[in-house]
This record gives structure tokens, C-alpha cells and sequence, in this order.
């Protein structure tokens, strides 16, 4: 059996920067998820990693750099499940959806809270990203609405409330999860409350949209 090629000193260095650069994005996640995008230093992020301001700049030249990053690195597998749920051969399957986004979620649960905090400072640097990837989507996922079976039960005016609606019956699952095991002790972030959640909206969503 042959044996295998030594690793380089470069392929050494290149696997040890992505991984520094991989602790670096989840720390900034999180700090990033808790103050939001202007309470958040570079140093911060630095000290939280454990490594000197000028090593982050070998990764991300800026903190704008970082911050569209962390949000790459985040929406980017969202986007793509939406993007297999409307190009789906045997059409969208609502439960399909469900299941996939909330597992997107509970890998990075932090992930809400830092949408929201970008929420309410204005969307300057999340809105964007999501013209260019996520209109697309939502415009072929109206038009599947207001022409499918939902069409009995919900006017055009109504469509748009719907779509708002399921945004909050997911990623607002994660964002109110902190405040919930503080007043109930209980964890909806645990893996059975997970599961729980995820059969609740799979159940709940066809129902929304379809009637079914």
C-alpha cells in the first residue's frame, strides 16, 4: 500500500489559517449576536479568539469584512435551501423546507439574534445581500402562493402578512429562545424542544399556506 504524500509546510500554514480564520468567524458571530454590529470591536473579537488585533487583519481586512463573512457564512446555507425547495422537480415540499432551515438554525442559533440586531439598526449591510439573493425566491414563492391552493384562502393584500408570518414561526422561535428559558427555565434549544418545533411546523405551515 502506498504510502501517503507528506503535508507541506505550506499546506500546514494554509489549513492552520483556515481554521484560525473559522474560530475567528465564530467568535465574531457571537459578539456580533449579542451587541450587534456596532457594539462589536475588532478587538473584541480578537481577545475572544485569543490572538493579537493585526493576526485578524491577515484574515479580514476590515470589520465590515469580517461582519460580511459571518453573514455569508450564515445566510448562504439558508439561501440555498430555499433555492432547492423552489427548484424542487416534484414541486415544494413545505415540510422539506421546514425541517432543513430549522436545522440551518439549530447549528447556528446565535444566527437570529444577529439578524435581528441587523434588523433593528436599519439592514444597512444585510439588505444587499438579500436583494440580490433572497427577492428571486420570494417573488417565485409569492407567485406559487397567490396561484396555489393558498389562493382560496388568502387575497393578494394578504400574501405578503402570510410570508412575515412563517419568518417569525421560525427564525422568531430563536430569537425569543433566550428570554423563554429565563422566565420557564426550560430550553426550547434543546435537542427534544428542537424536535418538537420542527414537527410543530411542519404540521403548522402546509396548514398556513394550504389549507391542508
Amino acid at each position: 500500500m502506498p504510502k501517503a504524500a507528506p503535508i507541506s509546510i505550506d499546506d500546514r500554514r494554509t489549513r492552520r489559517g483556515a481554521k484560525t480564520a473559522e474560530r475567528i468567524l465564530d467568535a465574531a458571530e457571537a459578539l456580533f449576536a449579542e451587541r450587534g454590529y456596532a457594539g462589536t470591536t475588532l478587538r473584541d473579537v480578537a481577545a475572544a479568539v485569543g490572538v493579537r488585533n493585526p493576526s485578524l487583519y491577515n484574515h479580514f481586512e476590515s470589520k465590515d469584512a469580517l461582519y460580511a463573512a459571518v453573514l455569508e457564512r450564515g445566510i448562504r446555507p439558508i439561501f440555498d435551501t430555499l433555492t432547492d425547495w423552489v427548484d424542487a422537480p416534484d414541486g415544494p415540499d413545505h415540510r422539506v423546507l421546514v425541517a432543513r432551515v430549522m436545522t440551518v438554525l439549530a447549528q447556528r442559533p446565535a444566527l437570529a439574534n444577529l439578524i435581528q440586531h441587523e434588523v433593528l439598526g436599519g439592514a444597512e449591510h444585510m439588505t444587499p445581500m438579500l436583494r440580490d439573493w433572497v427577492r428571486p425566491i420570494l417573488t417565485h414563492a409569492r407567485g406559487m402562493i397567490e396561484t396555489g391552493p393558498a389562493r382560496q384562502r388568502w387575497t393578494t393584500a394578504q400574501v405578503p402578512h402570510l410570508v412575515l408570518a412563517m419568518y417569525q414561526l421560525v427564525v422568531g422561535y430563536f430569537t425569543v429562545a433566550p428570554l423563554y428559558r429565563e422566565l420557564t427555565g426550560d430550553d426550547p434549544l434543546s435537542a427534544k424542544a428542537l424536535a418538537e418545533q420542527t414537527r410543530f411546523l411542519e404540521a403548522a405551515v402546509p396548514r398556513l399556506i394550504e389549507g391542508t
